[in-house]
């Protein structure tokens, strides 16, 4: 009797030391199942947003090339309209988003991309904004319910991209193109098409003499090919931010132009 007794503690000790690390082995589960979500949270800070459109009192608009957002951890937020670059005090909360405090270039642009402008920063910033981010895209939904949307980008190669020339004087009809194997640029700065060797180091491009056509065009784009002429012959400074390429040459021209999409 008594071993049968003995036999019987045992095995319910032995079962309480299986029922143990079975109940840790759940919890372990359970937390690692929790961060694995945590990991597949898509942040909406730290990441550049290109803006791609907006639908605005009932219409949808295009945003104009170069438009983007990015908001930092420390309130913050930086971007574009398409023509102009504003900043403003940010509050990330959960999934609401507050823009206050905007402060915007007042560079003039053509009437279209002024209009999608007004509409977007009206957007942004008319109330809190309800976020959504869905496999890299992000929606943007104000009070009225109006929103805006867009999509994380990485910085655009400056090898082998198109870069369209934003400035007004030349209304979107010059662009670039660096080709490394060729070691030159080509495009068009307007009106005349441009060729030119190009050497690419540590965050400085040389520009060789440009070899131009001899078209001639009205008197405002050749006013802007020739500010964009002052680009060659010398070193520029260039930066990628985006889809967005800078270029400042040593005499203090500078030139933004946009990656096509």
């Amino acid at each position: 009797m008594y071993r049968q007794k003995h036999q019987q503690r045992m095995t319910l000790t032995a079962l309480a030391v299986l029922v143990v690390p079975l109940a840790a082995a759940c919890g372990s589960e359970k937390a690692g199942a929790g961060s694995d979500t945590a990991e597949a949270e898509q942040p909406v800070t730290g990441v550049r947003w290109s803006i791609d459109g907006l639908t605005a009192d009932g219409t949808a608009h295009r945003a104009p090339d170069g438009a983007h957002l990015t908001l930092d951890d420390n309130g913050r937020a930086e971007g574009g309209y398409g023509c102009n670059t504003f900043s403003a005090d940010a509050v990330v909360d959960g999934d609401r988003i507050t823009l206050s405090d905007t402060t915007s270039t007042e560079m003039a642009c053509d009437d279209t991309s002024m209009d999608v402008e007004r509409a977007l920063s009206r957007t942004l910033s008319d109330s809190a904004l309800t976020s959504e981010v869905d496999d890299g895209r992000l929606t943007l939904t104000n009070g009225s319910g109006d929103t805006v949307r867009l999509s994380r980008t990485e910085d655009s190669p400056l090898y082998g991209t198109k870069w369209t020339v934003t400035t007004p004087a030349v209304d979107g009809r010059a662009h670039l193109t660096f080709d490394r194997k060729e070691g030159t640029v080509s495009g068009r700065l307007g009106c005349n098409r441009v060729n030119a060797d190009a050497t690419v180091r540590d965050g400085h491009i040389t520009l060789g003499a440009p070899a131009l056509t001899r078209m001639m065009c009205e008197d405002s784009l050749m006013d802007g090919e020739k500010a964009l002429t002052k680009l060659f012959n010398g070193t520029a400074d260039y930066a990628i931010d985006g889809r967005t390429l800078t270029l400042t040459s040593e005499n203090g021209t500078s030139v933004r132009a946009v990656a096509e999409r």
